[in-house]
C-alpha cells in the first residue's frame, strides 16, 4: 500500500511526527511517498521503501492513502487534490484545534489500522463556486470549508444580492457574506454567528458578516440549490471572492457568483467512534486556553 505523507514544514512537531509515522507504517511494509520539499526536511530519513514526487497531482495520483501532518489548514489545502483523484484522507492534528483532524500525535500508532483495512469513510460535501465575469467567461473553484464575498482593501460596506435558483431572495448591507459546507460552519462561519451543523448533511450555509441590520440571520440551504450572488461597492472598488481563505479573487460589480454543491465529495477516514456534538465541546474549551 502506498501511503501519501503530507506535512506542514513550518511546524518542527509536524516534521518530527512525521518520520515517526513514516517509520510506523513502512515498518509494516507500507510504501512511503511525500513531496520533494517534505523530503529535503528528513521526513524519509532511513525510510528504506519510500519516494519523493514532484507535485499534489502526483503523490494523489499515486497513493491509496494520504495522511496529513499539521491542522486543519493542511487537511483542506490537500483535500482539493484528495477529492479530485477519489483518494481517502486522514489528519494528524499539531495544530491548534485541528476540528477536521482525527489523531492526536500521541496516538499516531493507530494509523497502522489504515494498512489493515480496520477504519471508516465519510464523505463530506464540497462546494462548486463559479465566477461568471461580464464578457461571458468563467472561472471554476472548489471549497471545503467556504467561499467569502467580502470588501477589498478600502473599508467600504458591500451591497450584496442573493438569488435561489434564479429567483432574488434577500440583499445585504455587510462588511460581506460567507457560503460554507457542513465542515465549514466550525470554522469561520462559527466565528461570524453562523449555527453548527453536523459535517456529514448535505446543505449550504450562507451568513452575513456584520450586517447593518438587526434581523439578517444564518440561512440554510437545501444541499440542491443554486445560489447566484453579486455584490456592489458605491464607490465601484472590487470586491473580493476568497475560497478557504486560501485564494483572493477580485470581483468587479458585473460579475456572478454561483454557489452550489460540487459532485466531487472529501473522503475522511475515521478511526475512532466519536460523538461530533462531544468533541466540538471539547475543541472550543481548548479554544477558550
Amino acid at each position: 500500500m502506498k501511503i501519501a505523507l503530507i506535512v506542514n514544514t513550518d511546524k518542527p512537531k509536524a516534521i518530527s511526527c512525521a518520520w515517526n509515522i513514516a517509520k510506523l507504517l513502512s515498518a509494516k511494509n507500507a510504501e512511503i511517498i511525500t513531496l520533494s520539499d517534505f523530503a529535503d526536511h528528513g521526513v524519509l530519513n532511513d525510510i528504506n521503501k519510500s519516494a519523493s514526487l514532484n507535485s499534489y497531482e502526483e503523490l494523489f495520483n499515486e497513493c491509496d492513502i494520504a495522511v496529513t501532518v499539521g491542522g486543519d489548514g493542511t487537511i483542506i489545502h490537500s483535500a482539493k487534490f484528495a477529492s479530485k483523484y477519489d483518494k481517502p484522507m486522514i489528519g494528524v492534528n499539531v495544530g491548534r484545534l485541528g476540528f477536521a483532524a482525527e489523531v492526536e500525535p500521541d496516538n499516531i500508532g493507530d494509523l497502522a489500522r489504515l494498512l489493515s483495512g480496520d477504519y471508516q469513510v465519510n464523505k463530506r460535501m464540497l462546494l462548486d463556486v463559479t465566477i461568471t465575469r461580464s464578457d461571458g467567461s468563467k472561472e471554476n473553484y472548489l471549497a471545503v470549508n467556504d467561499a467569502t464575498v467580502a470588501r477589498g482593501s478600502l473599508s467600504r460596506i458591500i451591497d450584496v444580492s442573493v438569488s435561489l435558483d434564479n429567483s432574488p431572495i434577500s440583499e445585504y448591507h455587510a462588511d460581506g457574506i460567507l457560503f460554507s459546507t457542513p465542515t465549514g460552519s466550525t470554522a469561520y462561519a462559527l466565528s461570524a454567528g453562523g449555527p453548527v451543523i453536523y459535517p456529514e448533511m448535505e446543505c449550504i450555509l450562507l451568513t452575513p458578516i456584520c450586517p447593518h441590520s438587526l434581523i439578517s440571520r444564518s440561512v440554510v440551504f437545501d444541499g440542491g440549490s443554486v445560489l447566484n450572488t453579486t455584490v456592489k461597492i458605491r464607490d465601484n472598488t472590487p470586491a473580493v471572492l476568497s475560497i478557504d481563505g486560501e485564494r483572493n479573487i477580485e470581483i468587479n460589480p458585473d460579475d456572478v457568483i454561483t454557489i452550489k454543491k460540487s459532485e466531487k465529495y472529501l473522503k475522511l477516514i475515521k478511526l475512532y467512534d466519536r460523538n461530533f456534538y462531544q468533541l466540538l465541546n471539547e475543541k472550543l474549551k481548548e479554544r477558550k486556553n
